[in-house]
């Protein structure tokens, strides 16, 4: 499993009422069971077990185990190579260790502030074999160059005699690729929680050893339902960067009848976080966006439908930008059909197809594409899939087997393509291959118009700003919907899609806090 995802998953638990100090709990009681097996089949008898600790969550994991260690009767020492513990639910559970006094248990907790205290440390100096060793340092992995007393540590638990367990991943490995920048934890055995992430499963099994799942309660519906954890997905904006280094999007769309949903969308765009937006549309719709905010660049193309002779104007501006969204206002015209899938087939950027798009771009072009994102509703998605049932989207239930078989049938039809598919409705179904996800933001409010354009636009201006397919439309959907019902909180169902895009900005402010 990828690291981000799990950490997406523990925060997503919160969602559902399950805390991720409950989550702590379970993994360090599991970490205490796995360690207690492997001391028994190796030394048939309770031993010291010695758990070293950082800063994160799974030092967090060590202080939990620790408790269960000292009531199955092992003498439990803690090695602290950090003093300021920035996992809030970690500090918890050191604190509740620390306040057994005066103490009654075989515990001892030591705080290695430096090389002097790491290599004084009894690990370091025993050559004694009958001990067990926990490495909760780094959790999640590093990138480069370790502390030097970090790496020390690590020097000091590979050179013990004892049995090795590393928490999640052996500290200093990537877990994300499995490979190791400086020196790494060499364990004998490596217990990860809930799935075993990428780069352990990917490493040979000299660098992590015996591997064992524990099962710590999280349900599945933590790794489904969209939520505030995938706000982790969002990249730092790195503070020295210019103009345009965030996202540079494209809209392509707008008609003589139609121009408020390009206008819309790019809005929504800029409420997202993107640096600039560019809009090209005929020249009636063109005037019209203008009007509606100085923030869109727009360009005028001459007559009143987009068409065919626009097509090398359109691909020279996609060729700086980072992500284009095609069809929002254009009209259903044979022109204009013709242009769109010129695009499909021309442009390589990845692209938001939504809307008049939809009806107009054929299946066949974009099927083998992984950077696309379509954005249908039930009647757009039936008919863009040539599906002639009565299918519809009803995943509102407590019956397992009707949503299992819901969700299944419209895998099937939307694995006609490679990329992503958003498919609108009370509960949002988001697919791409065997994957899906499922949210639940928004409200009855939404059916006013323009609402989509505006969940078209934050999907493009995710994918511009670097963000997966994927992740980009799962995202997009839940940032949708909680500014819709924001706009519902003030309005009632008397909200506007403007309403709702002037709350973009501020739902994303508050799920990165």
């Amino acid at each position: 499993m990828n690291p981000i995802d799990m950490m997406v998953t523990d925060y997503n638990c919160e969602y559902l009422g399950l805390s991720r100090l409950c989550l702590m709990e379970s993994a360090g009681k599991s970490l205490a069971e796995e360690a207690g097996k492997i001391a028994v089949y190796t030394f048939s008898k309770p031993v010291k077990v010695v758990i070293f600790t950082g800063s994160g969550g799974n030092g967090g994991d060590g202080f939990v185990a620790a408790r269960y260690l000292l009531n199955r009767g092992y003498d439990v020492d803690i090695y602290m190579l950090k003093e300021n513990i920035r996992s809030r639910d970690a500090k918890t559970n050191l604190d509740i260790l620390l306040n057994m006094k005066p103490r009654l248990s075989r515990l001892n907790i030591f705080n290695l502030k430096t090389l002097d205290d790491i290599n004084n440390s009894e690990v370091a100096k025993s050559n004694d074999s009958e001990f067990i060793i926990i490495d909760g340092l780094l959790g999640t992995g590093i990138k480069g160059k370790l502390q030097t007393n970090v790496r020390r540590a690590i020097e000091v638990i590979n050179e013990s005699k004892g049995i090795k367990i590393s928490v999640d991943v052996p500290s200093g490995m990537d877990p994300l690729t499995g490979n190791v920048d400086d020196l790494a934890v060499i364990p004998d055995y490596t217990i990860s929680f809930h799935k075993i992430k990428t780069g352990v499963r990917q490493a040979d099994e000299e660098v992590v050893g015996g591997l064992v799942t524990a099962d710590i309660g999280i349900p599945f519906e933590a790794e489904y339902f969209v939520n505030y954890g995938d706000f982790l997905r969002l990249k730092n904006r790195d503070v020295k960067s210019h103009k345009g280094n965030n996202g540079r999007l494209l809209i392509v769309g707008g008609s003589k009848d139609y121009s408020g949903a390009p206008a819309i969308a790019g809005m929504a765009a800029i409420g997202a976080g993107a640096d600039l937006v560019y809009v090209t549309a005929p020249e009636k719709a063109a005037e019209a966006i203008k009007s509606t905010s100085p923030d869109l660049i727009v360009t005028s193309l001459d007559g009143d439908k987009l068409s065919l002779r626009h097509a090398d104007e359109i691909v020279k501006l996609s060729q700086n930008v980072d992500a284009i969204l095609i069809g929002p206002g254009a009209g259903i015209d044979e022109e204009t059909s013709k242009l769109f899938n010129v695009l499909a087939a021309k442009i390589k950027k990845p692209i938001v197809i939504d809307a008049d798009g939809l009806k107009q771009v054929d299946l066949s072009l974009i099927k083998n594409r992984e950077d696309i994102i379509l954005t249908p509703h039930i009647f757009e998605f039936k008919s863009f899939f040539n599906v002639e049932n009565d299918l519809k989207l009803d995943i509102d239930s407590y019956d397992f087997k009707k949503v299992d078989e819901n969700i299944t049938q419209f895998q099937q039809i939307a694995r006609q393509i490679k990329g992503s598919v958003i498919v609108k409705g009370q509960y949002d179904l988001i697919l791409s291959g065997t994957k899906f996800r499922i949210n639940k933001t928004g409200n009855a409010g939404m059916t006013v118009g323009g609402t989509g354009d505006a969940l078209s636009g934050i999907a493009t201006s995710l994918l511009a700003q670097g963000l997966g397919t994927f992740d980009s439309a799962c995202l997009a959907v839940f940032i949708n919907g909680l500014a819709g019902d924001e706009a519902f909180k003030v309005k009632g169902n008397g909200f506007s899609a403007t309403d709702l895009v002037s709350y973009i900005g501020s739902v994303i402010k508050n799920g990165l806090c």
